[in-house]
């Protein structure tokens, strides 16, 4: 994203629960302000967070950090755990929450110093469109009898029947422009209400973490009041070594309504550039006096790694250089595809050339994703980008961030990779085509028709846009006519930077009748608002 951003905050901290209320392992807290005037370190933590016992290695393993599922498919999910200490993982799953019966275990990896003491455990053999909970245990590698109390969680597999609807969310962009887990508010509390919508999955669209955005105690919002965030040494300052872009992510699990969410919400995670930093490319050398490191692509390596060790994700650990792009298939009625718009890209530029072929997908990544969308047999295809098709997003006084460029001609530079993409999509007769997107901390939903383009060799569609589901909310960007795009509806503030007190965070809601194959896309609010809502028949997107 670029908008201009304040300065950002020192870190947070709190307790953690899963199933039942877990205490946290003591943080340091920072607190500047405070020590500022007068007051002791420990009457400062005491008012930034509340208090919580220190963390004891004697006893039994501890899984303080909650659990998450994610990449569900119709017979097979991954589950996630942190330990507090070398253990090794177990998971057992039953169909019935209090596992009297049908019970199994599944013996996962030993986690240790070197994933951070995290890990994941595939299940394979699941009965399809069945709800399965499962409970994590961590046993003592010297006496495996000694294990963890249970964490529990669980999450529904994908049908394999059409009949058999599915209900999705998206967003993203949390924790970021100096808002971070507010205790006054209750923490990121839109969680929560997602959480009673009992979704099959939550597609986190990217900048997931804001490892470029120390947090400080307090901010002060344009109405005056005070925000107040929980605060960790990790978050002190921008990442930049391993462990403080694991800090980052730690940060974002400290907040209780989002572990209850990951518990029984599988997550399908996309990143983009606040995983790193504001704007990256691959092969870029900063000018930033906040930063000793200056090769992004060493940054880039180590929040890699931190990513695939926090999120539930396919690839072997330590993860540092699976794909990050994929196809996720949900069922007869949705497969969804996860573009990676940051790793591959050439670097940011006016955006004008009129040869590019490595553009915002790169060469290899364009050619997979036409292969698999027209491999695709599922009435929808949702195509997860991290970032907007249709709008300008700059970066700096002549450089742009995404695709768009501003000029409303013909298309130039990354534009013509995106031209190729969606002529291919309409000489393969490829329907049900759906573009999900965040990035812009702003909602809005846009038509793509080729009599409005100046491009037009491509059929109808939509994009719409969410977030941010935990950040500053900022105003809407102008639209890029090369590809025709319409503005049916916009909600974004008219002054930068808004607090989720101010400006109440956004997501998006998609539903897939099973019955009629319908599709309906809505775009909530935190407090149950639906802002806006359009039903897409199969066949029949772009009208």
């Amino acid at each position: 994203m670029t908008q201009p951003s304040p300065d950002r905050r020192s870190l947070v901290r709190g307790s953690l629960a899963a199933t039942a209320a877990l205490a946290l392992p003591a943080v340091p807290l920072a607190a500047p302000a405070e020590a500022a005037a007068g007051r002791a370190p420990a009457e400062a933590a005491a008012r930034t967070a509340p208090a919580v016992p220190a963390l004891a290695l004697s006893g039994r393993p501890q899984a303080l950090w909650g659990v998450q599922s994610g990449e569900v498919t119709a017979h097979s999910a991954l589950v996630w755990v942190r330990s507090d200490r070398p253990a090794r993982m177990l998971v057992e799953t039953s169909p019935s929450e209090t596992f009297r019966y049908g019970t199994r275990r599944w013996y996962g990896p030993l986690l240790g110093p070197a994933t951070d003491h995290t890990g994941v455990t595939a299940l394979h053999g699941l009965p399809a469109g069945t709800r399965i909970h499962y409970r994590v245990l961590l046993a003592d590698p010297a006496d495996p009898r000694r294990t963890s109390e249970p964490v529990a969680g669980s999450f529904r597999t994908a049908p394999v029947l059409r009949r058999t609807g599915v209900r999705f969310l998206w967003s993203g962009d949390l924790a970021g422009q100096g808002w971070g887990i507010n205790p006054d508010r209750g923490g990121h509390r839109v969680f929560d209400e997602m959480r009673a919508l009992d979704p099959d999955f939550f597609l986190f669209s990217g900048d997931t973490v804001y490892a470029d955005g120390p947090l400080q105690a307090t901010a002060v919002q344009r109405d005056g009041r005070v925000w107040r965030n929980l605060t960790t040494p990790e978050k002190s300052k921008v990442a930049e070594t391993l462990d403080e872009f694991r800090g980052t992510f730690r940060y974002n699990l400290l907040d209780e309504p989002y572990r209850r969410f990951q518990a029984q919400v599988p997550v399908i995670a996309q990143w983009d550039d606040h995983e790193v930093r504001n704007n990256w490319y691959p092969g870029q050398l900063l000018d930033d006096p906040r930063y000793t490191v200056k090769d992004v692509d060493i940054l880039a390596a180590r929040a890699r790694q931190a990513f695939g060790e926090y999120f539930p994700l396919a690839a072997p650990a330590p993860r540092a250089q699976g794909r990050m792009y994929r196809v996720v298939r949900h069922g007869p009625l949705l497969d969804v595809f996860v573009l990676d718009m940051r790793t591959h890209r050439n670097p940011n530029s006016p955006g004008r050339q009129d040869n590019d072929p490595v553009g915002i997908l790169g060469a290899g990544q364009l050619g997979w994703l036409k292969r698999e969308l027209s491999r695709s047999r599922a009435v929808w295809k949702v195509i997860a980008a991290d970032m907007p098709l249709g709008i300008v997003v700059p970066d700096g006084a002549a450089d742009f961030e995404a695709v768009a460029q501003g000029d409303p001609g013909a298309p130039l530079g990354r534009e013509l990779q995106i031209a190729e993409l969606l002529r291919h999509i309409k000489h393969e007769r490829i329907t049900g085509t759906v573009w999900l997107t965040a990035d812009v901390h702003y909602t809005a939903a846009q038509r793509y028709a080729p009599e409005r383009a100046a491009f037009g060799d491509f059929a109808p569609f939509w994009e719409f846009v969410s977030g941010p589901i935990g950040a500053g909310a900022f105003p809407a960007g102008r639209l890029d006519r090369t590809f025709g795009p319409e503005q049916v509806y916009v909600h974004a503030p008219a002054v930068p930077n808004l607090s989720p007190d101010e400006a109440p965070p956004h997501y998006g809601e998609v539903v897939i009748d099973g019955d009629c194959g319908e599709l309906t896309v809505r775009l909530r609010q935190e407090g149950g608002a639906v802002l806006f809502s359009r039903v897409l028949t199969p066949g029949r997107v772009g009208q």
